[in-house]
């Protein structure tokens, strides 16, 4: 059975979508710790991070620079945070978290929620964003 994140990029459950390659994908996590919270997937199905291919895992890395890039010029913080920590989904995955202070990269910190029209703006402004960054 197709992991979560597979038929997310599939197209068979919606997300927000904020950028994609060849092999990643990224999109905002909707149950995020901080506005911009997004994670970075690689389209083949692979459930833990450290089996990905150096080849795979080193463009992951590269997109989920540019994606940081893209969503600390969207979303006003310090850095972008990185974590991995891939016990949710059996898919690797990258969160990206904008970061103003240490405990925003708090996973036991309660999730937000924002609006579809919230969340539909801020995707469309980060995919501007990473579209002019190469």
């Amino acid at each position: 059975m197709a992991s979560l994140f597979t038929r997310i990029i599939q197209g068979e459950i919606p997300c927000y979508g904020l950028g994609e390659s060849e092999h990643c994908f990224s999109f905002l996590d909707i149950r995020p710790l901080v506005k911009g919270h997004a994670l970075v997937v690689p389209k083949r199905e692979i459930d833990y991070l450290f089996d990905v291919p150096d080849d795979l895992l080193t463009e992951m890395m590269l997109f989920s620079k540019r994606m940081a890039l893209a969503i600390r010029e969207v979303v006003p913080c310090q850095r972008i945070g990185v974590s991995v920590i891939g016990l949710e989904v059996p898919h690797a995955h990258i969160h990206l978290v904008p970061l103003q202070r240490m405990d925003d990269l708090n996973f036991g910190n309660p999730r937000l929620s924002f609006t579809p029209e919230e969340y539909q703006k801020l995707a469309e402004a980060i995919s501007a964003a990473f579209a002019n960054i190469r």
